[in-house]
């Protein structure tokens, strides 16, 4: 069976809403666990600690974001004293970004409060729900990660 075009156009507009929906909460939830730390600042800082360190371009490139937009985030971290640089083993001319002790204890205070969040909004879902949420999530983020940052 075809998928009717008109109930496609309403399914996206809903998605688009929501999503929107979504980033605000995401947003006003970040000033209040953090007020120190935007939201891109504290994901940017999170993305640098799971990935175990990284460099700026790695950051500019995952997150489809302008160099000089990162570089004044990765600036503003240096300057909470959250990341600092090291140089890569392989080539001492790259500066690999990694999270300092403040900045892995600020990531630990904040998300122990978003993981009780997230159970609360979420508590009522079957774990059959959350694994298909938590897989179209990861669909949806997947799509389009080859798209160069602008």
């Amino acid at each position: 069976m075809a998928d009717a075009p008109q109930e496609r156009e309403e399914s996206l507009d809903v998605i688009q809403r929501e999503l929107t929906a979504f980033a605000r909460r995401a947003r006003a939830a970040a000033a209040r666990l953090h007020p120190d730390l935007p939201l891109v600042s504290y994901t940017l800082l999170a993305h640098i600690e799971h990935q175990h360190g990284c460099r700026a371009t790695d950051l500019a490139a995952h997150y489809m974001l302008d160099k000089s937009t990162v570089s004044r985030q990765v600036a503003a971290l240096e300057k909470l004293g959250l990341v600092e640089r090291h140089p890569d083993p392989d080539d001492q001319r790259i500066q690999v970004l990694h999270p300092t002790a403040a900045g892995t204890e600020a990531l630990a205070s904040t998300h122990a409060s978003r993981r009780a969040a997230y159970r609360d909004r979420l508590g009522a879902w079957s774990s059959d729900d959350l694994a298909q949420f938590a897989e179209y999530l990861l669909r949806y983020n997947s799509t389009g990660e080859d798209t160069t940052a602008r």
